[in-house]
């Protein structure tokens, strides 16, 4: 199924879709509501299936009429992986790694489809990468490769866009991944079983302006999901809820001469096939 948080008159909803392009669900008020994404998550079992079952029948929300949230606003874990698709790699002047590229990006930085990426004032060099995420359902710690899969609960789509002289400023990335209003998730969690194995071979497609810029499959990835997994907790307790975000294909705008820098008034669209699009306006800092 197909999940979406969000948000209507002040009033926080789930959802799912309903085949038909529009969302069935229920507000918090509502007597059914079955509490947020994240909480479904942790509860484990089937708390998740059931609370879809429920949503189905409930009522219909118009998409163009609610804002969206990010699937998980408050994971215990948002991690990245950088230098992920050997093109990549290559563009920005590294070799493909033979270890994952690990960061870290913070709840603070998120938003959600259709909300606008903040261009700070300090910068004029921001970038976009689009990015397939997996959501672990199954905590656990040195889980084995064979075994990772059945820990991903569902996949969603994020846009980590980044300020790249902020990155650059040290070897650690860290401060130019995090920036307020850049880490654009969702629109929807789409659930594992409604996807390839290990969501492997779907196409991903990165649009700034309506121009193809980014143009990959997942099957590109240097270190698949699973592997990801596996490595992950060889030092990590993975936890229910905690946010996997991939790495991006080559295309970014730095790598490009001239740079293609994101602009206020732009609009960057990724859309990896079977998960659905995620559409963000860029804007201007203000305060």
């Amino acid at each position: 199924m197909r999940y979406s948080m969000f948000r209507q008159g002040g009033e926080l909803g789930l959802a799912v879709a309903d085949g038909q392009h529009g969302l069935r669900g229920y507000l918090a008020s509502d007597r059914d509501y079955p509490g947020d994404l994240l909480a479904l998550i942790r509860k484990g079992g089937d708390a998740l299936a059931a609370a879809g079952k429920l949503l189905s029948k409930a009522k219909a929300f118009d998409p163009e009429a609610v804002a969206f949230l990010p699937p998980i606003s408050a994971a215990s874990k948002i991690i990245c992986i950088g230098l992920n698709y050997a093109e990549h790699s290559r563009e920005g002047g590294f070799e493909p790694p033979t270890y994952p590229t690990i960061f870290a990006r913070f709840n603070s930085s998120l938003i959600g489809h259709k909300a606008p990426l903040i261009r700070p004032s300090v910068s004029i060099q921001f970038d976009y990468e689009g990015e397939m995420v997996a959501v672990v359902g199954k905590g656990g710690r040195n889980i084995s490769k064979a075994a990772a899969l059945d820990h991903v609960i569902g996949y969603s789509i994020f846009n980590d866009a980044s300020v790249r002289d902020y990155q650059m400023k040290t070897p650690q990335w860290t401060i130019g991944k995090n920036f307020d209003a850049t880490g654009a998730f969702g629109p929807h969690l789409v659930t594992a079983d409604e996807l390839p194995k290990g969501a492997t071979g779907l196409k991903l497609q990165t649009r700034l302006q309506g121009q193809l810029v980014q143009n990959a499959s997942t099957s590109d990835l240097i270190f698949d999901v699973s592997t990801l997994i596996a490595t992950l907790s060889e030092a990590l307790t993975l936890e229910p809820g905690d946010v996997i975000v991939t790495g991006t294909p080559s295309g970014v705008g730095f790598a490009r001469k001239p740079p293609l820098w994101l602009k206020a008034g732009d609009v960057c669209e990724i859309e990896i096939e079977g998960i659905g699009t995620l559409n963000n306006p860029v804007a201007d800092q203000t305060g």
